[in-house]
């Protein structure tokens, strides 16, 4: 038992070694020509500048973080301020290190793209997994690394309040740089299809686009750092929330309820499963991502999915025989088994990566062009944009239907087997079993980043074949990567958001058990229902906010490529020696994203504190209504931005009489209208909320 931190450790070290080893492949390979040697030099450039500059202003707040730690009263003084430190400079490290070696992917998979599909998707593949199991390591080494500190070798008073602040650090950052990102992504993508598709008639990625490049920058600062620092603190919340709330809820009797850190013994076991369970899931993830490989004649999706699913078959088979041997004999202090049945603690694992893959496939669902809610949002694309944005939203909507009812019975079942697995089905430990469900949605976080960092890649390498002028049928092969990327995009959505559900649910009982009396969540107490109409505002808010930011923002970038077009001759014909001005549209992204990313990320943190210092109980209640409409929220965007996206590529590849028609146009609107709904206010949303019971979980000793 006492080897499992250790093991932990050396899966942490595995995964960040495939990492090199990916980033070494995608380095060696060849970048091409020279035209898109410097136009990939010139997409890396600008990323890596705007995530310095992000890290610098994302810095200041940290430090704030860090003496507001140290000053205020609450448990684990000052350990709390150093565990927070890591959290936050592991994530920004993860961040960094993936974006590099994802810019460096991108011209070499359309290189790669001129000798065909089964050449190009493993390589974008590896340099998706450089993302994914830096982030994966970096949090579970950073995880058990705290674990070891404070709890073993230390052993601090509060531990657990300890290891929180660890998840804290990591969404801090995560929320910036999901704001950040999302809002410079989408005001060049937004900026540059209204100029430069509908009223210019260009094609997307069209060298003449003065927003063509920061478009390109923009996906790799949204959807590659931004998504990377999302996950990391996804799982490493996933993690954290069943360590604290075991510490809270167990003890002689389970349930316990005092506060108090479980006393030394066998019942550790409890406390480091969680930490097992990552390690698994990471070894899982390791086979799986090097059985991922490219095949002539096999369907790209098949291809890509391999590895995910050889993933999820391991982690099943590992977590059964894992817990079985850690739970072996182990004996509850005040005597008896430890755990009664411990299998039911296994299929909880099992519970959550099957609940994790049928969210994502309710996404695939909803926003792949195969099925019928794309299809039905082209067809209303022949009558105009109005019914275009009707439909699409109408789909988003309904697709919170299927995703809830499977989070609610997972949720249902998870906590029934919880309690089952201590012989009391009914009780308050069943709580346990629904955040180990959270852990088995992300155990294989590794390979699901893997996956989504992998479409940002193919979505560059396709703008550089064009920007470069290869062939078409290069451009037909990065498109057919693009289209697939966009699903797998929804499909880690997915995954992310349902996580966050189930895991804000976890911290939200270890925020009232550490407020123990001092909290009553009575729905007929007022401060209560106060904080339930506070809450339930606050997604709603805090989406108007980045939406506002993307649509000032691609309003600045509107004006710039009007102007370029209008002022710089021989620009929109084409004419030889003519480019555009690239560098002052990354400008403008750039000077938008850190602009606006200040008040909706004060926002997360802001708002529980005031709240907590007036009233606790109104910050149970604001908690309870901002994870429940939050998860809504982050649902129907993410579906509806999605279903639009690849509505318009759905219509681009021949459907509705293809590209140029109305039905075109119409669908580019939907298109536009979808990019802040998917790739800005929908992700960060479960961020969002996370964020927000976190620092409830880690303030309320102040609070009280």
């Amino acid at each position: 038992m006492s080897a499992v931190p250790y093991l932990a450790l050396v899966a942490s070290a595995a995964a960040l070694a495939l990492a090199y080893y990916f980033a070494q492949v995608v380095l060696a390979a060849d970048e091409g020509n020279d035209l898109m040697k410097e136009i990939g030099e010139a997409i890396r450039e600008g990323a890596m500048a705007f995530l310095r500059r992000e890290y610098q202003w994302v810095s200041a707040f940290v430090a704030v973080m860090f003496v507001v730690l140290l000053v205020v009263p609450i448990d684990g003084r000052p350990a709390a301020s150093f565990a927070y430190l890591m959290g936050a400079v592991l994530s920004s490290i993860a961040g960094f290190v993936g974006m590099r070696i994802a810019t460096a992917a991108n011209t070499r998979t359309a290189n790669a793209a001129r000798q065909g599909a089964a050449e190009a998707l493993p390589l974008a593949f590896k340099g998706g997994a450089v993302m994914g199991f830096t982030v994966a390591g970096l949090a579970l080494l950073g995880i058990t690394l705290n674990y070891l500190m404070w709890v073993k070798w230390f052993g601090v008073d509060d531990a657990f309040q300890v290891v929180a602040a660890f998840g804290l650090g990591a969404s801090s950052i995560a929320l910036f740089a999901r704001i950040g990102g999302g809002i410079f992504t989408k005001a060049a993508d937004v900026g540059g299809d209204l100029v430069g598709k509908v009223e210019a008639g260009i094609p997307e990625d069209d060298p003449r686009n003065p927003a063509t490049i920061a478009d390109s920058v923009g996906d790799n600062v949204g959807d590659v750092a931004g998504m990377g620092a999302d996950l990391f603190e996804s799982y490493a919340g996933a993690i954290v929330a069943p360590i604290v709330l075991i510490s809270l809820l167990a003890g002689g009797t389970f349930i316990s309820g005092t506060g108090k850190i479980l006393d030394a013994g066998d019942a550790e076991a409890l406390l480091m499963y969680p930490i097992l369970i990552g390690a698994l899931g990471m070894i899982a993830s390791i086979i799986g991502a090097l059985m991922t490989r490219g095949k002539e004649g096999q369907s790209l999706s098949t291809q890509l999915h391999t590895g995910q699913y050889v993933a999820m078959g391991l982690t099943v088979v590992f977590s059964v025989i894992g817990t079985l041997l850690l739970f072996n004999g182990a004996e509850n202090p005040d005597g008896g088994d430890l755990v009664e049945k411990p299998i039911w603690l296994a299929i909880t694992i099992i519970v959550g990566l099957l609940g994790g893959w049928a969210i994502g496939f309710v996404s695939e669902y909803f926003t792949s062009e195969h099925y019928r809610p794309v299809q039905s949002i082209a067809e209303q694309a022949e009558t105009g944009p109005a019914t275009v944005t009707i439909e699409g939203i109408a789909q988003g909507k309904l697709s919170t239907l299927p995703s809830v009812s499977i989070v609610v019975l997972m949720i249902g079942l998870s906590y029934w087997m919880g309690g089952a697995a201590f012989g009391d089905a009914g009780s308050e430990i069943g709580l346990f079993g629904v955040s180990l469900a959270a852990i088995g949605m992300l155990s294989v976080t590794g390979v699901i980043v893997a996956v989504d960092a992998y479409g940002p890649i193919a979505d560059n390498a396709g703008g550089i074949a064009e920007m470069a002028h290869l062939p078409p049928e290069v451009r037909e092969v990065t498109d057919s990567l693009d289209a697939l990327g966009n699903t797998t995009a929804a499909v880690a959505k997915g995954f992310a958001v349902g996580s966050a559900a189930v895991t804000a649910l976890a911290l939200f009982k270890s925020f009232s058990l550490t407020a123990g009396s001092e909290v009553n969540l009575d729905i007929n107490d007022t401060a209560v229902t106060i904080g339930l109409f506070l809450g339930a505002m606050t997604p709603f808010i805090f989406a108007a906010l980045t939406m506002a930011s993307v649509g000032r923002a691609a309003q600045a970038m509107i004006v710039e490529v009007r102007r370029q077009f209008a002022e710089i001759p021989g620009l929109r014909e084409g004419k030889e020696g003519v480019k555009p001005d690239s560098r002052r549209c990354v400008d403008i992204s750039t000077q938008a994203a850190l602009k606006e990313m200040v008040a909706p990320g004060l926002l997360a943190v802001l708002v529980p504190l005031i709240i907590g210092f007036i009233d606790v109980n109104a910050l149970g209640g604001f908690l309870a209504g901002a994870v429940v409409t939050g998860f809504m929220i982050a649902i129907y965007m993410a579906n509806s931005g999605g279903a639009w996206d690849n509505a318009k590529k759905y219509i681009e590849a021949g459907a509705h009489g293809g590209k140029g028609t109305d039905a075109h146009s119409a669908a580019v609107v939907g298109d536009t209208i979808g990019d802040p709904f998917k790739d800005t206010s929908g992700p960060a949303m479960n961020i969002l909320i996370k964020v927000m019971t976190i620092v409830s979980l880690v303030f309320v000793p102040a609070f009280i």
